[in-house]
Protein backbone atom coordinates (compact mmCIF):
# COMPACT_ATOMS: atom_id res chain seq x y z
CA UNK A 1 0.00 0.00 0.00
CA UNK A 2 1.34 3.42 -0.96
CA UNK A 3 1.68 6.20 1.62
CA UNK A 4 -1.29 8.61 1.56
CA UNK A 5 0.64 11.54 0.04
CA UNK A 6 2.70 9.54 -2.48
CA UNK A 7 3.09 11.51 -5.70
CA UNK A 8 2.46 14.90 -4.06
CA UNK A 9 5.22 17.44 -4.82
CA UNK A 10 6.04 19.97 -2.10
CA UNK A 11 8.42 22.93 -2.43
CA UNK A 12 9.68 23.86 1.04
CA UNK A 13 11.11 27.38 1.15
CA UNK A 14 10.88 27.58 4.92
CA UNK A 15 13.51 27.89 7.60
CA UNK A 16 14.07 27.15 11.28
CA UNK A 17 11.05 25.35 12.80
CA UNK A 18 7.44 25.98 11.81
CA UNK A 19 7.74 25.31 8.07
CA UNK A 20 10.33 22.53 8.23
CA UNK A 21 8.28 20.80 10.93
CA UNK A 22 5.12 20.97 8.79
CA UNK A 23 6.82 19.69 5.64
CA UNK A 24 8.58 16.94 7.63
CA UNK A 25 5.12 15.55 8.43
CA UNK A 26 4.16 15.73 4.75
CA UNK A 27 7.34 13.83 3.85
CA UNK A 28 6.54 11.27 6.56
CA UNK A 29 3.21 10.72 4.81
CA UNK A 30 4.93 10.05 1.48
CA UNK A 31 5.09 13.48 -0.19
CA UNK A 32 8.15 14.33 -2.27
CA UNK A 33 9.51 17.37 -0.41
CA UNK A 34 12.20 19.51 -2.03
CA UNK A 35 13.72 21.94 0.47
CA UNK A 36 15.05 25.10 -1.18
CA UNK A 37 17.98 26.59 0.75
CA UNK A 38 20.37 29.48 0.26
CA UNK A 39 23.73 28.28 -1.12
CA UNK A 40 25.62 30.12 1.64
CA UNK A 41 24.96 27.92 4.67
CA UNK A 42 21.39 26.86 3.95
CA UNK A 43 18.76 26.79 6.69
CA UNK A 44 19.95 28.66 9.80
CA UNK A 45 19.39 25.53 11.87
CA UNK A 46 22.18 23.65 10.08
CA UNK A 47 24.50 25.53 12.48
CA UNK A 48 22.37 25.22 15.67
CA UNK A 49 24.30 23.13 18.13
CA UNK A 50 25.91 21.26 19.60
CA UNK A 51 25.13 18.43 19.20
CA UNK A 52 26.14 17.72 15.62
CA UNK A 53 26.14 14.48 13.62
CA UNK A 54 28.50 14.34 10.65
CA UNK A 55 28.73 18.14 10.71
CA UNK A 56 24.95 18.71 10.73
CA UNK A 57 22.97 20.03 13.65
CA UNK A 58 20.70 17.45 15.24
CA UNK A 59 18.10 20.23 15.45
CA UNK A 60 18.22 20.57 11.65
CA UNK A 61 18.12 16.80 11.18
CA UNK A 62 15.16 16.43 13.52
CA UNK A 63 12.82 18.55 11.37
CA UNK A 64 14.18 17.92 7.87
CA UNK A 65 14.12 14.15 7.52
CA UNK A 66 12.80 12.64 4.34
CA UNK A 67 13.50 15.71 2.19
CA UNK A 68 15.71 16.43 -0.76
CA UNK A 69 17.55 19.75 -0.83
CA UNK A 70 18.41 22.23 -3.56
CA UNK A 71 20.55 25.34 -3.09
CA UNK A 72 19.18 28.42 -4.88
CA UNK A 73 20.10 32.07 -4.36
CA UNK A 74 16.69 33.62 -4.96
CA UNK A 75 18.26 37.04 -5.48
CA UNK A 76 19.65 35.65 -8.75
CA UNK A 77 17.27 35.72 -11.74
CA UNK A 78 18.36 32.30 -13.03
CA UNK A 79 17.62 30.78 -9.61
CA UNK A 80 14.20 32.47 -9.57
CA UNK A 81 13.53 31.06 -13.04
CA UNK A 82 14.43 27.60 -11.72
CA UNK A 83 12.04 28.05 -8.82
CA UNK A 84 9.25 29.19 -11.16
CA UNK A 85 9.78 26.01 -13.25
CA UNK A 86 9.65 23.87 -10.11
CA UNK A 87 6.52 25.66 -8.86
CA UNK A 88 4.82 25.08 -12.22
CA UNK A 89 4.98 21.32 -11.50
CA UNK A 90 4.48 21.43 -7.73
CA UNK A 91 1.31 20.74 -5.78
CA UNK A 92 2.23 22.83 -2.72
CA UNK A 93 4.69 25.62 -1.98
CA UNK A 94 5.27 26.45 1.68
CA UNK A 95 7.30 29.47 2.80
CA UNK A 96 7.80 31.45 5.99
CA UNK A 97 9.65 34.55 4.80
CA UNK A 98 8.70 37.91 6.26
CA UNK A 99 5.64 39.40 4.49
CA UNK A 100 6.46 40.86 1.09
CA UNK A 101 9.76 39.05 0.52
CA UNK A 102 8.41 36.55 -2.01
CA UNK A 103 6.46 39.27 -3.86
CA UNK A 104 9.57 41.48 -4.06
CA UNK A 105 11.43 38.52 -5.58
CA UNK A 106 8.66 38.09 -8.17
CA UNK A 107 7.67 34.78 -6.56
CA UNK A 108 4.46 35.76 -4.79
CA UNK A 109 1.28 33.69 -4.95
CA UNK A 110 -0.20 35.83 -7.73
CA UNK A 111 2.74 35.05 -10.03
CA UNK A 112 3.23 31.38 -9.18
CA UNK A 113 -0.48 30.50 -9.08
CA UNK A 114 -1.07 32.23 -12.43
CA UNK A 115 1.40 29.75 -13.96
CA UNK A 116 0.02 26.82 -11.90
CA UNK A 117 -3.61 27.38 -10.81
CA UNK A 118 -3.70 24.13 -8.82
CA UNK A 119 -0.71 25.21 -6.68
CA UNK A 120 -1.48 25.48 -2.98
CA UNK A 121 0.61 28.43 -1.75
CA UNK A 122 1.04 28.37 2.03
CA UNK A 123 2.65 31.27 3.89
CA UNK A 124 3.33 30.66 7.58
CA UNK A 125 3.25 33.79 9.73
CA UNK A 126 3.79 34.23 13.43
CA UNK A 127 1.37 37.13 13.81
CA UNK A 128 -2.35 37.47 13.08
CA UNK A 129 -1.73 40.45 10.79
CA UNK A 130 -0.34 38.87 7.59
CA UNK A 131 1.51 42.12 6.84
CA UNK A 132 3.30 42.35 10.21
CA UNK A 133 6.97 42.57 9.17
CA UNK A 134 8.44 41.09 12.37
CA UNK A 135 10.06 37.66 12.34
CA UNK A 136 8.46 35.26 14.82
CA UNK A 137 11.18 33.32 16.54
CA UNK A 138 10.24 31.40 19.71
CA UNK A 139 12.17 33.69 22.07
CA UNK A 140 10.54 36.78 20.56
CA UNK A 141 7.08 35.25 20.97
CA UNK A 142 7.84 34.44 24.61
CA UNK A 143 8.98 38.00 25.25
CA UNK A 144 5.94 39.57 23.57
CA UNK A 145 3.51 37.31 25.40
CA UNK A 146 5.13 37.65 28.82
CA UNK A 147 5.61 33.88 28.91
CA UNK A 148 9.40 34.25 28.96
CA UNK A 149 9.22 36.21 32.21
CA UNK A 150 6.69 33.77 33.69
CA UNK A 151 8.77 30.73 32.78
CA UNK A 152 11.98 32.38 33.97
CA UNK A 153 10.47 33.32 37.32
CA UNK A 154 8.88 29.94 37.94
CA UNK A 155 11.45 27.53 36.50
CA UNK A 156 14.69 29.03 37.79
CA UNK A 157 15.96 30.01 41.24
CA UNK A 158 16.43 33.76 41.85
CA UNK A 159 20.21 33.68 41.30
CA UNK A 160 19.85 32.39 37.72
CA UNK A 161 16.74 34.15 36.43
CA UNK A 162 18.55 35.61 33.44
CA UNK A 163 18.58 32.22 31.75
CA UNK A 164 16.50 31.73 28.65
CA UNK A 165 13.38 29.67 29.37
CA UNK A 166 12.85 26.42 27.51
CA UNK A 167 11.25 26.52 24.07
CA UNK A 168 7.48 26.52 24.23
CA UNK A 169 7.30 23.89 21.49
CA UNK A 170 6.36 23.79 17.84
CA UNK A 171 4.84 27.11 16.77
CA UNK A 172 1.07 27.15 16.53
CA UNK A 173 0.91 27.65 12.72
CA UNK A 174 2.71 24.34 12.14
CA UNK A 175 -0.10 21.81 12.44
CA UNK A 176 -2.69 23.69 10.35
CA UNK A 177 -0.05 24.30 7.64
CA UNK A 178 0.57 20.56 7.26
Amino acid sequence: MSPPLAGLRILDLSRVLAGPYATMHLADLGADVLKIEHPDGGDDTRAFGPPFVDGLSTYYLSVNRGKRSLALDLKDESARATLRRLAARADVLLENFRPGVMARLGLGPDVLMAANPRLIYCSIRGFADPDDPRPAYDLMMQALSGMGVTLTLTLHPPESRVRRPPSVGPPSPTSPAA
